[in-house]
């Protein structure tokens, strides 16, 4: 099995996310490049840690009209991140869009709960039911729309990856069995995670804030 784990280097320090890489290359799949880490340190970040040789996940979650977000992708292109997000609250059009103008071989994944909401959040935006309901809606919506799959917390990947066989699920809010939620309101552990379905399971804080954060991605790899 492919090591599903990809660490979130979620700090705008470019020194720290090269040794973070650094320590980490060989205990996991890849990394993680969010916003934080984008707006401080722009592609040259991203090309910088890349050249550690591990796949890039750029997580920008981008959202907003068609074109824009198309050629928002299409300035990225030469990063050739692995995966690449998108909100699939952007609709069928924009999600079209972003699956087109992405370089080959790079997964477009739509983001569909952020893992920091809960019901009565969703609510207060005007979504009905629960974070799975609406999982599910935006999962369907990805699908048709030619994603390639979703961004969801590990309390609702089964019931996508039970919709959708063929997707790629990406799972953030990861946290060992001892680990502190911290911002986050839909947690899971890496293994219940990747028993439930999830293809890619984002861990940040539990490896990125260890003492020794090779240790702490070897150890969440062998609880696997």
């Amino acid at each position: 099995m492919t090591n599903p784990i990809f660490v979130a280097v979620d700090t705008p320090d470019l020194a720290r996310a090269r040794d973070l890489a650094t320590a980490v290359r060989g205990s996991i799949g890849g990394l993680k490049l969010g916003l934080e880490f984008f707006c401080a340190n722009g592609p040259e970040g991203v090309r910088t840690i890349g050249a550690t040789g591990m796949p890039i996940f750029l997580d920008l979650k981008l959202h907003d009209i068609p074109n824009t977000v198309a050629k928002a992708i299409e300035a990225l292109r030469s990063l050739q991140p692995a995966v690449l997000t998108v909100h699939a609250a952007g609709g069928p059009a924009m999600l079209r869009a972003a699956k087109a103008a992405a370089p080959d071989g790079t997964k477009v994944v739509a983001v569909t709960v952020m893992t920091s909401l809960d019901a009565d959040d969703l609510e207060k935006t005007g979504v009905p039911g629960t974070p799975e309901d609406q999982v599910r809606r935006l999962a369907a919506l990805a699908r048709e729309s030619g994603c390639d799959g979703i961004v969801c917390s590990g309390a609702e990947v089964a019931a996508a990856r039970v919709d959708w066989p063929g997707g790629y699920f990406v799972v953030p809010g990861i946290r060992p069995a001892d680990g502190d939620p911290g911002d986050q309101k839909r947690v899971m552990t890496p293994r219940d995670a990747l028993a439930a379905g999830a293809s890619m399971l984002v861990i940040g804080r539990p490896i990125t804030a260890a003492a020794d954060p090779a240790q702490a991605a070897r150890d969440i790899a062998a609880s696997l």
